[in-house]
């Protein structure tokens, strides 16, 4: 039995309303013990110049949270789940996902998407969301951004950028739904994997912990990012690519998509499959696989030489 848990967060605006979702959780469900919050300084919040693409697939707002989870200075880490690399240092455990919200990213902006007058300006630090917004849009300007989603909205709205694509999850959490000009559709836009999920990241080994925060895990979530999460790490290999997956669980039956692109947009390799969600790994390698036979292979080698 615990007296206190100890969640760790970054300090942004977001990330403490994130974490104070699964604080009121636990607290709900373990009204007996004392939570608290503790906030840690990430690289990439120290360093807002170092854009995603050049810090590789390293953890940057999740490294510090890991390392005071090693320390034991806390029992909890919370991360938005996008953030969070396919590979785990040793002691640690995704012990948790809540359920996601939207997972679709969302257009701040002076206009709708194909309303936008050629040449505008667009932000965004995703190769993801700039390789499917050329691909759709190859007359506007996309213009490499970082920083918090607040941050990212004053661009807007001092006219410095005509509009910045972002997470709906973050918005919707942000309480901030008016503000989006429009929900970009699936059909051109699959999300980061993971995207509007949270994850609880725990000390392995640390049963009573575990124990704790199983009441978080919603089951199809934590199946469709299983799915997500296994499908990024058998076809991106270390190479950061525009790598794309969603994955909906209905009942047992889980359907997976997802996209690869070379980083101008021109070519984007997009395939789906079905299966069994309680073996969700399982299908998410497959359609890795299936996507390198494809072609994605190719891509993703053109890109590991540059």
């Amino acid at each position: 039995m615990k007296d206190k848990i100890i969640i760790g967060t970054r300090g942004s605006r977001l990330a403490m309303i994130q974490a104070n979702i699964v604080a009121s959780e636990l607290q709900r469900a373990h009204p007996a013990v004392q939570i608290e919050l503790c906030k840690i300084m990430t690289e990439g919040d120290r360093n807002r110049h170092l854009s995603i693409e050049e810090a590789g697939d390293t953890g940057i707002f999740v490294k510090a949270l890991e390392e005071a989870l090693a320390a034991g200075r806390i029992a909890i880490a919370v991360h938005s789940l996008k953030d969070m690399p396919t590979e785990l240092p040793g002691g640690m455990v995704l012990a948790a996902v809540t359920e996601r919200l939207d997972p679709r990213d969302a257009l701040i902006a002076t206009a709708r998407l194909d309303g936008l007058p050629p040449g505008s300006l667009i932000g965004t630090g995703s190769l993801r969301r700039t390789a499917q917004l050329k691909n759709l849009r190859g007359d506007l300007q996309v213009v490499n951004i970082r920083g918090n989603v607040d941050s990212r909205l004053r661009k807007v709205g001092s006219g410095e950028l005509q509009g910045v694509i972002v997470a709906a999850a973050a918005m919707l959490r942000l309480g901030w739904h008016d503000r989006i000009t429009e929900y970009l559709p699936l059909e051109s836009f699959l999300p980061a994997v993971g995207q509007g999920a949270l994850a609880v990241e725990t000390r392995k080994g640390d049963r009573v912990i575990e124990e704790y925060v199983s009441v978080l895990n919603h089951l199809p979530t934590w199946q469709a990012v299983s799915a997500e999460r296994a499908f990024l790490h058998a076809v991106e290999g270390g190479c950061r690519a525009p790598v794309a997956a969603l994955a909906t669980v209905d009942g047992r039956i889980l359907k997976i998509t997802a996209m690869v692109a070379d980083r101008a947009g021109t070519t984007i390799i997009k395939r789906s499959i079905e299966g069994d969600a309680r073996q969700a790994e399982s299908r998410g390698v497959e359609l890795a696989q299936m996507m390198l036979d494809s072609g994605a292979a190719a891509l993703i080698d053109e890109l590991r030489c540059h």
